[in-house]
This record gives C-alpha cells, sequence and structure tokens, in this order.
C-alpha cells in the first residue's frame, strides 16, 4: 500500500481525501490543516494522525507521498520541504505563483527521482484526450486558430474576500481558470511564445482580475485567443470550451461533447462530411470512484499508479507545469504593459 497525506482540508483537500480513502493501493495516513474544527472531524471519522504543522506530519508520519491543497503562495515551500523529505508530491494547480519557483520544483523532483504531478484535472477528460488525438491526425488539416474559453460564478459580489482574491494569496482568475485553459492549449496545440493584446478586468473584486482576454501567438503562424470570466452567474460550474480552426474543418470540445465539421468525409476515422459528434459516454475506460467527475479521480489514480510503477514520465509533471506557469507570466506582463493588471 502507498501511504499518503494530504495538506489542506478546503474544498479540493476533502475531495482528495475521499478519492484517496476509496483507492484500493493507497492508505491514507494522514491530514493537515490549520482549522481545529476540521481536524477534530476528520479524528472522528476517521483513523486519519491529524497534524495543525506540514513539517511535522512528514517527519513523524513518512508517507511516501502528499497532496497539496493549500493557498497557492505556500505550494512552493510546502512541495519542497516534502521532496527533501523524500516524498512524492501533487500540488493543486497553479504549481507556483512565479515560473522560477515552479523551474526549481521541476528540476528537484527530477534530481530526486520523485513522481510530481499538478491538479490540471481538464487532462484527463476523455473529451480533449480525444480532441488531442484528432488533431495528431490531422483530421481538420494545418490548424490556423482556436478560442479557448472559461466561465463560472466564483466572484459574484464585491463583498467576496477570499484568499482566491488577492494576488500574493490565490493571484486571481489569472491563476485559476486562465490557468486551466492555458494548460490545456499546451496540451493541444503547442505553447506559445507571445502574448499580446492582453486585457485583464475587475469586475467585482478589488485586488485582481475576475476575466481575462489575450491573443496568444505560437510558431508556424497558429493565432488564438483566450477569453475567461469567473464572475459570470449564467454558469452553474467551471464550465470550459475550446474551438479548433483548420483548413479542413473544425472541432468545438468542451467536458461532455465533441463537434466535429469536416469540409469533406474522413472515412478512416469515421467521420462524414459536415457536422459529427462524439460524447463522454462513448469512453470505455473503467473508473474506480466517481467524485465530482470523472477526470478528478483519474487524475489520482494517474499519481498512485506512477510512485506504483516509479515512472517520472506522467501527465502534467512539474516540468509539464512550469509551461503552463509560463505562459501565465506571459500573460501577466503584457497586462501589465499594456496598463490592464490589478495591483493590490
Amino acid at each position: 500500500m502507498i501511504k499518503v497525506g494530504v495538506i489542506g482540508l478546503g474544498k479540493m483537500g476533502i475531495s482528495h481525501c475521499s478519492i484517496l480513502n476509496a483507492h484500493p493501493d493507497v492508505e491514507s495516513v494522514a491530514v493537515c490543516d490549520t482549522s481545529k474544527f476540521m481536524l477534530s472531524a476528520i479524528a472522528r471519522h476517521s483513523e486519519m494522525q491529524c497534524f495543525k504543522d506540514y513539517q511535522k506530519m512528514i517527519k513523524e508520519v513518512k508517507p511516501d507521498g502528499v497532496v497539496i491543497a493549500t493557498p497557492t503562495k505556500s505550494h512552493f515551500e510546502i512541495a519542497k520541504f516534502a521532496m527533501h523529505n523524500g516524498c512524492h508530491v501533487f500540488v493543486e494547480k497553479p504549481l507556483c505563483l512565479n515560473a522560477r519557483e515552479s523551474e526549481v520544483l521541476a528540476e528537484l523532483a527530477k534530481e530526486r527521482q520523485l513522481v510530481s504531478q499538478t491538479g490540471y484535472h481538464y487532462r484527463f477528460l476523455w473529451t480533449f484526450q480525444e480532441v488531442k488525438k484528432l488533431l495528431d491526425k490531422a483530421v481538420i488539416g494545418r490548424v490556423y486558430g482556436y478560442l479557448g474559453e472559461a466561465y463560472g460564478p466564483v466572484v459574484l459580489k464585491e463583498e467576496s474576500d477570499t484568499w482566491r482574491s488577492h494576488k500574493k494569496e490565490g493571484g486571481g482568475c489569472l491563476y485559476d481558470y486562465a490557468a486551466h485553459v492555458i494548460n490545456l492549449v499546451n496540451f493541444l496545440l503547442g505553447m506559445p511564445y507571445r502574448v499580446k493584446g492582453c486585457v485583464m478586468q475587475s469586475i467585482f473584486s478589488r485586488f485582481v482580475e475576475d476575466a481575462i482576454f489575450a491573443t496568444l501567438v505560437h510558431e508556424n503562424d497558429l493565432i488564438g485567443r483566450i477569453a475567461i470570466n469567473w464572475s459570470d452567474e449564467s454558469y452553474r460550474k467551471m464550465t470550459t470550451q475550446v474551438t479548433i480552426l483548420g483548413v479542413k474543418g473544425k472541432i468545438i470540445a468542451d467536458s461532455q461533447e465533441i463537434k466535429i465539421y469536416l469540409n469533406d468525409a474522413n472515412p478512416a476515422e469515421g467521420l462524414d462530411k459536415g457536422w459529427n459528434m462524439k460524447w463522454l459516454t462513448e469512453s470505455d475506460k473503467p473508473l474506480g470512484f466517481y467524485l465530482r467527475g470523472e477526470e478528478y479521480s483519474s487524475q489520482i489514480d494517474n499519481f498512485i499508479e506512477c510512485i506504483k510503477h516509479q515512472t517520472l514520465d506522467n501527465i502534467n509533471s512539474f516540468e509539464n507545469s512550469m509551461l503552463t506557469d509560463k505562459v501565465i507570466e506571459l500573460v501577466r506582463k503584457d497586462a501589465e504593459k499594456n496598463g490592464e493588471s490589478s495591483d493590490e
């Protein structure tokens, strides 16, 4: 059994605890949080050891791996300490608030030969994995443009004030919602080398942006746009979609379905001329535990499998996440150049 501890018992920390507790290869041995209420509840209803100090937890329990679900500003120090003490590490996204810290963690994971992973769960959705396969097979030909979107109801009033709404704590919408879209863009289409025309708007938040619009420039004349808004009450939860334009058609995909329009039929892929549909229900991948969505359980399962087999070539490693953080910095710097960023 692989011994795992969880650091941070907010919404994502509790979710990860539930998934880990149901995993057949995991022994959930400890949790760490600053909340007395959360720790007392865990102590009453489980056999996990409870700590307020993550360093004490790691030193005393000596877990094989840890899941870090604390505010973003603390990721660097916790992950660094965990790896220095021989732990494999899963960190909620984004990895860090600056790419240099992410690079240090990526180098440390490689040096110590430890499994590292960041919680970009969209890469584990069948729909986006299928889009990647279609693009690799050039089903829509040369790709020349795309639109990456994410909308949701995180900040809906001016009084809202959480760690996410401070730049030095969580980084705002850019480091929360936009990070997911940027990570998907890197996965599907490669990393852009330039960002231009970035506008970041504060709708309700005082210290961070609530909406982001930017143009991303890639090699081979590929240009895309991202449009992100976490102050959109018309959505029940975060909704992410990509629209990809090619010379032979286009693809529109979200977490539930893929729409494929082709100028001509593609018999090899079983696709007709015109519109074609693929749904999440076509996935035949078994899922051991379902909580909030298949992607959340799948990403934890991937982390555990990598530890079991001692493979560092995993999805969303720290090295991969560092590239996402570098694009985030390109977006932020372009916004600052344009005078459109929010300052605390």
